[in-house]
């Protein structure tokens, strides 16, 4: 098959609209650019970080069928790329049925913003290792199922993302609060939940899986840290047995192939031992997977958009040499509210080999994350502190 990719704003234009258009929508934006695509960011809010480097840009909201079909059809993308859940999944498989290609697929979509549709492909129709888990619509449904899968329990609601409405219940009495704050954080306002049962395992781990024209591509394991289900610092290779590696490859290649469709997926696992269990799948760019900016001559942007173009998407090379073969990325986070502006960035970067990505997120309200830090080391712990070190440089005063 032969690609062809036209002009930016010119009749031949390879036209990518993105529905979502923050950090990671960002990268993937500069990334579709250097390939000669034309960029429509779309968010909810106006200027958002994508929007600041795309061509053309729309705030709607982009649950609103209505809203959200009118800018494709104003638009008329060659390609969708959703970069966030909260869409009007609806849309998006009237608009492939259109002729128009939505990244992965408009299914993929749909499966992957609520977690019972890709727990149950996962586990009941792929027969992949999870958790155990129940899904509850009250209550007392979550109280049942918590005291049959035993305590503590995960409960989360089935449809949220960056560990919104997630907790853990240690103890009967805690239920009550879970289910008020699942209901709270759940993308459409309440609703069901899915309850897990803990899992002591010794890592979690995201495997970055790249369908593309060339086949499916698998990057290096990426270690990271969560706290209250959000990402916080990610580090890449992470260390596991090769009997896992090859489980998780295995895992992650049955999930991506029933999802079908071309892009980047972020492919959720825990790692016991040997054993390894399915957790959970984004069909785009993942915020762990942020240190393949520092960690490789392809980062997961790149790859991603090689993918949505209908290019090869393989072979991404570590970079760093065996001096420094590992590479860490340190979430920055302010709270409050206002403009972020921030200092020390001159202190950050003088950390060895750091690197520093604002975000340049529009304003702040409550807990947002606005930059990230990046660094290799020797191994895994030097990056790791200087990722941290560099994160802890930066000052952010809240306008």
């Amino acid at each position: 098959m032969t690609v062809e990719i036209g002009t930016p704003l010119s009749a031949s234009a390879t036209r990518v609209m993105l529905l979502g258009a923050g950090e990671l929508g960002k990268e993937v934006a500069i990334e579709l650019q250097r390939l000669g695509a034309e960029v429509v960011a779309v968010d909810r809010y106006a200027d958002a970080p994508a929007m600041q480097v795309a061509h053309r840009s729309y705030a709607i909201d982009m649950l609103d069928p209505a809203a959200l079909g009118q800018v494709i059809r104003l638009e008329a993308p060659h390609v969708v790329v959703p970069e966030v859940e909260a869409i009007a999944t609806s849309v998006l498989a009237e608009v492939e049925a259109g002729g128009v290609r939505v990244v992965p697929t408009a299914r993929a979509t749909q499966l992957t913003m609520n977690r019972e549709g890709i727990r149950r492909l996962a586990a009941e129709e792929l027969g992949l290792a999870t958790s155990p888990y129940r899904f509850v619509e009250t209550e007392a449904e979550l109280a049942a199922a918590a005291a049959e899968l035993g305590f503590p329990c995960v409960v989360k609601p089935v449809m949220s993302s960056s560990g919104r409405g997630q907790s853990v219940v240690r103890a009967a009495e805690g239920v009550a609060e879970a289910w008020r704050y699942a209901q709270e954080g759940g993308r459409a306002g309440g609703g069901r939940c899915i309850v897990e049962g803990f899992v002591e395992f010794d890592s979690e781990i995201t495997l970055l899986t790249v369908r593309h024209s060339g086949g499916t591509s698998f990057l290096d394991p990426v270690g990271h840290v969560q706290i209250d289900g959000d990402y916080r610092e990610s580090w890449q290779p992470a260390a596991l047995p090769a009997a896992a590696l090859a489980k998780a490859q295995q895992m992650a290649a049955a999930v991506t192939g029933a999802l079908g469709g071309w892009g980047l997926f972020g492919v959720e696992l825990f790692i016991l031992g040997e054993d390894v269990l399915f957790s959970e799948v984004s069909p785009r760019p993942h915020d762990t997977g942020m240190v393949t900016m520092v960690s490789q001559d392809l980062s997961e942007f790149a790859l991603h958009a090689r993918a949505v173009l209908g290019l090869p998407a393989g072979g991404a090379e570590r970079i760093g040499g065996p001096d420094e073969p590992a590479a860490a990325s340190c979430a920055v986070l302010a709270e409050g509210t206002g403009v972020p502006r921030f200092g020390g960035v001159d202190a950050a970067l003088a950390v060895p080999t750091a690197q520093v990505r604002l975000f340049g997120k529009p304003s702040v309200s409550g807990h947002r994350r606005v930059a990230v830090t990046l660094a290799r080391g020797a191994d895994v712990r030097q990056a790791r502190e200087r990722a941290r070190a560099a994160a802890a440089a930066l000052r952010i005063t809240l306008d």
